[in-house]
């Protein structure tokens, strides 16, 4: 298998757009080497704790409303072609992710990240849930098959939140300054959400090279 690693922040709508474009690549070829993990990026770092106004936020970050609504015109096109529905009149608050983020750490280790990492997105982007309420990343533990009670004693300690910040702050000093970032086996690097035609190819060159290795290693 082939380590492939997904810098990403679930309250980021590209990251969204990239797992739905390599999502249907992976369906299109489910004998693809990858093998998955999500890393923690945060997109507002500096956010309060409690989030904030979602309107307010979108003005502050693009300098305006008419800007904001340029942005995210584009957004909603790309989401569309990736097969999404988003509901952005729903998002009614920013949250800060840092809490999200050990819940995906916590998924990982139980072998459950995939189910969280797509119920995070659908819970923001669908939904318009508070994903940085402790109440909803509990609800969205136990659907995805984890201890919701444990979650949530957890969420009420600073378990991994360290390692999530230090995690964050390694990516950077690597160079990632956006999300979605995805690397490969620690040494190719794509940015942006990459359309699963790409995807397609590159998981049809992987299995070419690796069928090209296994045969050269038989024959020695």
């Amino acid at each position: 298998m082939i380590k492939l690693d997904i810098i990403s922040d679930p309250i980021c709508p590209w990251c969204y757009i990239g797992k739905a474009y390599l999502d249907r690549a992976l369906a299109a070829h489910p004998d693809h080497p990858f093998s998955i993990e999500w890393q923690p990026f945060q997109l507002n770092p500096d956010m309060p704790a409690s989030g904030m106004d979602r309107r307010a936020y979108l003005e502050l970050k693009f300098g305006g409303k008419a800007a904001a609504v340029k942005v995210y015109a584009e957004i909603a096109e790309k989401a569309e072609d990736a097969g999404l529905e988003i509901d952005f009149a729903a998002i009614k608050r920013t949250p800060n992710t840092i809490n999200a983020h050990r819940l995906i750490h916590w998924a990982g280790i139980e072998g459950r990240q995939a189910f969280v990492v797509a119920a995070l997105f659908k819970a923001y982007f669908v939904e318009g849930r508070d994903i940085g309420a402790d109440g909803v990343l509990c609800n969205i533990a136990q659907d995805s098959g984890m201890d919701g009670d444990m979650v949530e004693r957890l969420l009420k300690t600073g378990a991994d939140i360290a390692d999530i910040r230090n995690r964050d702050a390694h990516s950077r000093e690597i160079g990632v300054s956006g999300v979605p970032t995805f690397i490969l086996a620690n040494q190719k690097v794509l940015s942006g959400a990459q359309p699963a035609q790409l995807w397609g190819q590159v998981i049809i060159e992987l299995n070419e090279a690796q069928n090209i290795q296994d045969q050269t290693g038989a024959k020695l």
